[in-house]
């Protein structure tokens, strides 16, 4: 194991191990607002952490991750208006789902590079919402409340705030592990390769589509997974979740974080806590995160994981 790799798993299990300790503390308190908040950041994160991959390691800025996140949601209320609410098939379905949109969507996007990649894919998911609002066994632009909230085993796992702040963290402590190890393994090293060079990453042979792609069809996926604890705990799907609006809020929680990955949670905890406290004064939150943002531009890369990684 490189130090590189070390310090990357390192910093991913502070940055969960931090909101796990929090979680813990606020249900011994009976902080009922904290442990919503809690699974908010997690079920947020896991869709930022999958950008944060894409932008970080593939220089692949996306405004079409809500699609994703909301395709998940989408399966997850279709199977429950069906009667099949078991998360053993209802995380692998949406996975699937997310993963065929990003890869027929990803064989056109991925020709593009730079204002235009932004572009098509923020057409793409914009006629993915568009395209679900159209859908009136779903409740059409008002969108549907979900018809029983997901079990594992038959267990209802999901009932409470509590039981899916712990299943968005497990799964983004799973799926942060699985793509830092990504990030260092050969096809991490060809995705930075090709993104610092694509002419001499083409003359080492790589075959950038094919790299690409992976990465593209492997984020969507894991991006749906929060998809399915967002509707969860909603209790209620809309297209809403599919809007550019989202796919913006992600990535400013990636750009917040910074380079690590890790810095995709540290981001999406810094919006979510930023929306609930300013909320409660003012409607205006958003102009404080934007002098945030600006500031943390003008500090030129001094981000979130940059600090975080110094102070640890």
């Amino acid at each position: 194991m490189t130090p590189g790799l070390r310090k990357d798993l390192a910093l991913g299990a502070l940055a969960v191990g931090l909101l796990a300790v929090v979680l813990f503390v606020a249900l011994q308190i009976g902080a009922g607002g904290i442990v919503s908040l809690i699974a908010r950041i997690g079920i947020f994160a896991l869709a930022a952490l999958a950008l944060s991959f894409l932008v970080t390691q593939a220089g692949l800025v996306s405004l079409g991750q809500a699609a994703a996140v909301g395709l998940g949601a989408y399966v997850t209320l279709a199977l429950a208006e069906r009667g099949q609410s078991e998360l053993l098939v209802q995380l692998p379905l949406a996975a699937l789902a997310a993963a065929a949109f990003a890869g027929l969507t990803g064989l056109v996007v991925l020709r593009a590079r730079g204002v235009a990649f932004i572009m098509l894919t923020l057409a793409f998911a914009q006629m993915a919402f568009f395209g679900v609002a159209a859908l009136p066994a779903f409740g059409g632009d008002d969108g549907m409340a979900l018809a029983a909230r997901s079990t594992l085993l038959g267990v209802k796992v999901l009932r409470s705030e509590a039981g899916i702040a712990v299943a968005a963290l497990l799964l983004l402590g799973l799926a942060l592990a699985a793509l830092t190890l990504v990030r260092h393994a050969r096809l991490g090293l060809a995705l930075r390769a090709a993104m610092d060079n694509e002419r001499r990453a083409e003359a080492s042979g790589i075959n950038i589509p094919h790299v690409q792609l992976a990465a593209y069809v492997a984020c969507a996926a894991i991006a749906a997974l929060s998809g399915v604890l967002l509707a969860n705990q909603a209790d209620y799907v809309s297209p809403g979740y599919l809007n550019w609006h989202r796919s913006g809020e992600l990535l400013v929680m990636v750009v917040l974080g910074g380079r690590r990955l890790a810095g995709a949670v540290l981001g999406a905890a810094l919006v979510l806590v930023t929306e609930d406290l300013i909320s409660h004064y003012t409607e205006y939150w958003k102009f404080w995160l934007g002098l945030l943002i600006v500031a943390v531009v003008l500090l030129r890369g001094r981000d979130l994981s940059s600090l975080f990684g110094r102070r640890a």
